[in-house]
Formats: C-alpha cells, sequence, structure tokens
C-alpha cells in the first residue's frame, strides 16, 4: 500500500492551483470571486451557527458544486475555510463521503489543510517578500499576516517551513492573534474593515446576475434580489435604480380590427320577444 503525505499532496495541489491560474506568488484577493471565476463554483456566506465554518456539497445529476461558510468577524479564518473547501473541490472528496463524517480528523481533511495553507501563503511568495531577512521579531509575522492576510497560525508554520524561524518560536506565535498584530503594529483600521467585509452575506455571483438579467425582463421581483443579498427592497430598488436597471414595462398587445373573427349575431330569438304582445 503506497503511503500518502497529505502535506505534500496538499502543497503540490496548490502550487498547480496557481501555475495553472496564472497566480504567481502574489497574495490573493478575494477568495470568494477566485473560487468562482477560476473553478466554476458557486460561493455564499451565510448566516450560520457559531460552531458551523464552511461546507462543500455536491449534486451527481447536475455535476453542480456549492460552497457556503459562515458569516463572521474573523477574515483571516473564513479565507482559510474558502481555500480549504476549494481543496475539497479541486481533490473531489466527495466522491467516496457517502459514510463518512469530513468533521472528524482524516486525510483528506489534513490534505486540504494543506491546500489552503500553501495556496494562501506560498513558500517562494515569502521568500520574495522577505528575502534572506532573519525573522527575529513579532514585528515580522505582523508583515506576513498583514500582507498575505492569513491567520498568525498559518504565517508561523510558513516561516518554519521557510526556516526562518525554529519550532519554539512557531508555536509561540502560533498562540497570538491577528488582532493583536493589528493593534499592536497599526494597521487595526485595515483589519476593523476586513472584518466589516468578512461578515457580510453575499449571495453566489451568477445566481445574483441570473436573479438581476430577470428583474430586467419584468419576471423577478425585487424582493426576490433583496433576499438574496440579505438586505431591503428599497435597498436593492434604490442601487438598481442608480445603476440603470428597470423592470421591462409590460406590453399591451393590441389585435389589428381586420384580423379580429366576424362576429355573426342571430337577433331572431329578440325580435320574436319584441313582437309578443304584452298581457293585460
Amino acid at each position: 500500500m503506497t503511503y500518502v503525505n497529505p502535506e505534500a499532496e496538499g502543497r503540490a495541489a496548490a502550487e498547480r492551483f496557481r501555475r495553472e491560474h496564472d497566480l504567481g506568488h502574489q497574495p490573493l484577493g478575494d477568495i470568494v470571486a477566485l473560487i468562482e471565476q477560476t473553478a466554476g463554483v458557486d460561493v455564499a456566506v451565510l448566516d450560520a451557527g457559531p460552531d458551523e465554518h464552511g461546507l462543500t456539497m455536491r449534486d451527481p445529476q447536475r455535476d453542480a458544486v456549492f460552497i457556503g461558510v459562515a458569516r463572521t468577524r474573523h477574515p483571516m479564518r473564513q479565507r482559510s475555510t474558502l481555500t480549504h473547501e476549494l481543496g475539497h473541490v479541486v481533490f473531489g472528496d466527495w466522491s467516496d463521503n457517502t459514510n463518512c463524517d469530513w468533521s472528524a480528523p482524516s486525510a483528506a481533511e489534513s490534505r486540504a489543510t494543506a491546500f489552503a495553507r500553501h495556496l494562501l501563503l506560498p513558500l517562494g511568495g515569502l521568500r520574495t517578500f522577505l528575502g534572506d531577512l532573519p525573522a527575529t521579531s513579532p514585528a515580522t509575522l505582523s508583515a506576513v499576516v498583514q500582507r498575505f492576510l492569513v491567520s498568525p497560525a498559518i504565517a508561523a508554520i510558513a516561516l518554519e517551513q521557510g526556516r526562518y524561524i525554529d519550532a519554539s518560536v512557531k508555536t509561540e506565535w502560533m498562540s497570538v492573534s491577528a488582532p493583536q498584530l493589528a493593534v499592536r503594529f497599526g494597521w487595526s483600521d485595515q483589519y476593523r474593515a476586513l472584518q466589516t467585509d468578512s461578515d457580510q452575506r453575499r449571495a453566489p455571483q451568477r445566481l445574483l446576475a441570473r436573479a438581476i438579467q430577470g428583474y430586467a425582463e419584468g419576471v423577478v421581483s425585487v424582493q426576490t434580489i433583496a433576499t438574496l443579498r440579505g438586505i431591503t427592497s428599497h435597498t436593492a430598488e434604490a442601487e438598481l435604480r442608480e445603476a440603470g436597471i428597470y423592470p421591462a414595462p409590460d406590453a399591451a398587445v393590441w389585435a389589428d380590427p381586420g384580423e379580429l373573427p366576424e362576429a355573426r349575431v342571430d337577433m331572431g330569438a329578440l325580435d320574436e320577444a319584441l313582437s309578443v304582445p304584452e298581457e293585460p
């Protein structure tokens, strides 16, 4: 039996994904848009419980894949969750999961976690960013977290794998939080903006685009669009109006009089009724 190394498999798949989509070693921007545009997967940010982070579902009949993640005030965790679920899509982990609990520790989960870590923070990108400078202070950790928008834990693991720090420093830095770094090193305003973005509901882009097209054609209500986006109908209508999108008016269909069928009316019965004399 061949031994499968989840860390090596995850890293190789992440590097391949970056090559195939010309992502280089640069930090990734909007992860939701990236997944929808590269993998063709619908993604939604939803209201969920405090212990629910993300899931991937597949309809085998339509071969349609859907990723859902929870709204959260932890933007780095949401990015990790999104790329973790993308890892399951890349590896097709749903193919034999009819009797498997993906929330339990497994090689597939470890592989998806490694994929997410290397996709968000490639070692090549880390070396390009830091060069040969030793990572001897938390300021370096903060700079890596801020640039690649990853958790301090992911940054610490990458820094150890890149031989910038040793295992003891990695353990120490993994206990630090992103908000702590943001406040200490002066980028708390940026972090609050990231929190606001990750705490918003978000509908799948393709679904929303089809709904807006239906609205413009007069077959979808503005309330449907508002429900998809989690906003009021007044706000949705105002945004659509500002973008110059209005529902198509109902076109009245008029018939040409010449196209109407000839009306044949038998007035005989009426004549007979009128000719009968009234009884005294």
